[in-house]
Order: C-alpha cells, then structure tokens, then sequence
C-alpha cells in the first residue's frame, strides 16, 4: 500500500503527478516530488517500461524510489482511456517526449485540459517546445555545449573539459519539479492549469548566466575576476589531489603563513591582497601547483586540518564518500528497504534537512507494473462508488 511521509507534517502528500518521462530528468523531477510526499504515478509501457531499467538499473533505484509503476499501453485507445481517467483524479503529468508526440497521441495539453482544467502538463525537453532547435535530438552533453556552461571562466589555462554529472539534466529537473509545484498551487486556487515548457538547454543555460557575463566583453576567459590561482584543484606528490579556494585575503594569509617554514616562498607577501593575487593568477597558481607537488594527502591533511581553511580532498570513489565523517554525521546517505528478492540499497536522502522532519527513503523503486491492479482497482471502485482507497494518496510502494 502507498505510504507518506513518516513525520507528522504533510509535505506534498495530496499532490498526486503522473509520471510519463524516462531516463534522467523526468525522473529527477518526480523524485523530488516523491520525496517530499507526492504521489508519483510512474506510467510505463508494456515491453519493459523506462529502459533505465536495463541501462543502468542502480541509477533507476535511485532515480524512482518512493513511487508506484502502473503499466498502460498508451498506443491503444483502451490504456489512453485509463490514463485520461487518471489525468481526472490527478494534480500533474510530467512527460519527457519530443513536442508533438503526446499531441500525436491524442494526448497533447488541450485534451488533457479537457478531462481535468486543473492538471498541469510538465514538458521537459532539450530545447523547448517552439524555436529551430525544438524538434532536434540531444542529451546532457549538447545541451552544455550550446549553454554557455563550458565558457564560464574556471582557470587561468586550459579548455574545460566535459563533467561526469549530468549538469543540464539535474538543472532541468529540478526547475520543473519546482515549477510543476507552484503550478499546482496556482491551480488549486484559480481551478486553472497550465502547460509548462522546460527546455534542459534553458536550465543549463540559467545556471551560467550568472557567471558568465564577462565573456560578453571581449575579454579573454582567463581575464576574468572570477578566474583566480589560489582557487583551484592541485596535484599532489602520491597523485591525489587536493582543493583549495583561498578566495578571501585572509585565508591566504593564514595559509601562507602557517606554511612559510616549511615552503620559504611563502614567505613573500607580495600576493596578501585579493586584487594582487588575481592580476598574477599564473605566477600564482605556478606557486601552489609547486608546493602542493612536494608531499602526499596524508601529509597535507595533517597540516591542513588544525588550520582554519576552505580545503578538501578530492574524492574519486563512492567508497570515500561513504567513509567520510561528515557525510555519516549528517546521515546523508541511508539504506533504502529492499524490493522483493533485492538487497537493500544505499542511496543519498533528499539534500535538507525539515525542522519538522522528512524519510525520504521509504520506499524502494517500484518493480514494472507493480502496482497496476491496485491503482485500477482503486480507479474502477472510485467511479462506481464502492468503497475503496483513492486512486492516489500518499507515496511509495
């Protein structure tokens, strides 16, 4: 049976979303939503449903938790039919198709509208529901490249490279989970919905913005007052590394200082100043990049911790994340309860922490079309009158 949160607020239980998306940021977006105590519906296809199922079945786990699978073939009028009924007892649909393909369908906003004026239809799509690029294909990595992202100014040399984290997916996802939201809110006040178009492009887009705004001068990358030397990742002698942002003059100073006997070029103080530190970026990235090379982590962590300074190892594995003090301190990451015949899993908890309290990991990710008869039972018992639990309410499995 569905299950809300286990605390005595109530979150988002009430909000009730069908989840037509596959892979990555739909999935993102609903399990924000779940987390905090959405019904999530995730609506999946017959032959094997989300194929994250098979890609990459941990990041799925980790992606849809806390909802519920119902299986409808939405290519037949008979799993349209079951849908539409749904879309009248729900808040949302958030789906992740090209523009045009639930219109294709007979699904497209206006008939959604027409069974509940209150749903609000969450678009998510690489670049947008209209413009030139609107029908192209694209993931995560193309969506960067036209942002803006790989010109934000990040050091004094060098061309950014791509990153691991799905940086435009994640940001996507998480500007429509908060928009559908709000959308929502507006609906249940003025009992109108609305069409919402997330374009991943936008999202990653937004997130540069704010640093980029140099660049539109002309002026080199490197020119920049956000590039700087003493805020960096160093190599070290055992070939970790090691992050250091000396932003502000006086951790410079305490840095510079603290380590001056032991490195005599340190000693000079020509760079004690923000303004000066940043017109020698090189000469001073040059000068960590030297020192930082002449000992191992064990070294510079035991010189390092005792001082009062924006510091970190570079972790590069999932097992030195879970051994790290503060992560197990602030119980950042959990044991998630198994499906049935599965292990439990370990997975990180929604990012904050309520005053009032949140267990994000309640349930785990649902199998394909697990709970199908229990969401049309409850969807047949609720037209016809009879006794029966609603066809949403709460979260999990």
């Amino acid at each position: 049976m569905p299950v809300g949160p286990s605390t005595g607020w109530p979150g988002l239980r009430g909000l009730r979303v069908l989840d037509l998306s596959r892979l990555l940021p739909g999935g993102f977006a609903t399990l924000m939503l779940a987390d905090l105590g959405a019904d999530v519906i995730k609506i999946e296809s017959p032959d094997g449903g989300d194929y994250g199922r098979t890609v990459d079945p941990d990041a799925f786990a980790a992606l849809n938790r806390n909802k519920r699978s119902v299986v409808l073939d939405l290519r037949g009028a008979a799993g349209r039919e079951i849908l539409l009924r749904l879309v009248e007892r729900s808040d949302a649909v958030v789906e992740s198709h090209r523009p045009g393909v639930l219109e294709g369908m007979g699904l497209g906003y206006r008939r959604l509208r027409a069974a509940n004026p209150r749903i609000v239809l969450c678009s998510i799509t690489g670049y947008g529901q209209t413009g030139p690029y609107a029908g192209r294909p694209g993931h995560d990595l193309n969506f960067l490249a036209l942002s803006g992202f790989f010109g934000v100014p990040h050091r004094p040399d060098g061309a950014v490279d791509r990153v691991g984290v799905r940086v435009a997916d994640m940001a996507g996802a998480m500007y429509a989970a908060y928009a559908t939201a709000v959308a929502v809110t507006s609906a249940r006040s003025t009992g109108e919905g609305q069409h919402l178009d997330v374009s991943l492009h936008e999202a990653a887009a937004a997130w540069s913005a704010a640093l980029a705004p140099p660049l539109q001068e002309g002026r080199p990358a490197a020119d920049s007052p956000l590039v700087t030397g003493d805020n960096d990742v160093f190599l070290l002698s055992d070939g970790r590394r090691i992050a250091l942002s000396t932003f502000e003059d006086k951790f410079w100073l305490t840095f510079r200082r603290a380590l001056a006997p032991e490195f005599p070029a340190l000693a000079d103080g020509r760079y004690d100043r923000r303004a000066d530190r940043t017109r020698a970026k090189r000469e001073v990235r040059a000068l960590l990049s030297g020192i930082f090379a002449q000992h191992d982590l064990g070294w510079w962590s035991h010189a390092l911790s005792p001082l009062d300074l924006p510091w970190a190892p570079v972790y590069e594995s999932t097992a030195e994340v879970l051994a790290d003090e503060h992560v197990a301190a602030r119980g950042l990451v959990g044991a998630l309860p198994g499906s049935a015949g599965e292990p439990q899993r370990q997975q990180v908890r929604f990012p904050v922490v309520f005053g009032a309290g949140l267990d994000s990991l309640r349930g785990a990710a649902p199998g394909h079309g697990e709970h199908t008869a229990e969401v049309l039972a409850a969807l047949d018992a609720d037209a016809s009158g009879r006794p029966g639990a609603p066809v949403v309410e709460g979260a999990g499995s």
